[in-house]
This record gives C-alpha cells, structure tokens and sequence, in this order.
C-alpha cells in the first residue's frame, strides 16, 4: 500500500469567468447565497476578484466529487439561474483534486 492511500483527498471546483460591467456585487452576494445551501462535503469556498475589474474566479473545496454533485440541489439551481445573466459570457469549470496541500508552520 502507498502512502497516498492513506491521503484523503479533497476536490475543488473552479470557475473562471467575467461578469458584466458592475455586476460583480451583485454576483457576489448570490454566490455567498449559493454557498450558504451547501451541506455534506462542503470543504471551504473562496471568491477571488482582480482588482479594478468584474473578472474573478471561484475556488470551492469538496471532500468528494460526489458530495458535490449532491449538493447542487434545487435552491442552488434557483441561485445559479439568477446568476448566469449576469456573466458576459458563461464562466469556464473545471474540477482539480488536492494532490499537495502545505500549511504555514505554527509559531509558538
């Protein structure tokens, strides 16, 4: 047995994407509404945004792809319908797995 066997791995689901011109505020309260829905496996969630711009990228961490999938239930799909029209484009998706994470050490 390797070692990465008794690893858990986690996933994160990103999308990359633009909102229309001020939009952004507007998509980040759906997104923390969104959020707000998930249970089981539910990791973390982070919302980046580059600075004086509606560009930003979405990085929410899953203990399992499957977990993940079960938490797109009907109210995040209500969420996420609101949301679409207000991309200039629909965001890019990709799920990644946690292969290495490293922490910062703890100061005494």
């Amino acid at each position: 047995m390797d070692f990465q066997d008794f690893l858990r791995h986690k996933f994160a689901h990103v999308a990359i994407g633009e909102f229309k011109p001020g939009k952004f505020e507007t998509a980040k309260k759906l997104y923390e509404e969104a959020v707000l829905t998930y249970t089981n496996g539910f990791k973390g969630a982070y919302l980046l945004q580059e600075p004086g711009t509606d560009k930003g990228i979405s990085v929410i961490f899953w203990e399992s792809v499957e977990e993940m999938t079960a938490n797109q239930n009907e109210a995040y799909q209500s969420i996420l319908k609101k949301m679409m029209p207000l991309f200039t484009e629909p965001p890019e998706t990709v799920v990644y797995e946690l292969v290495c994470e490293i922490k910062p050490i703890e100061e005494s």
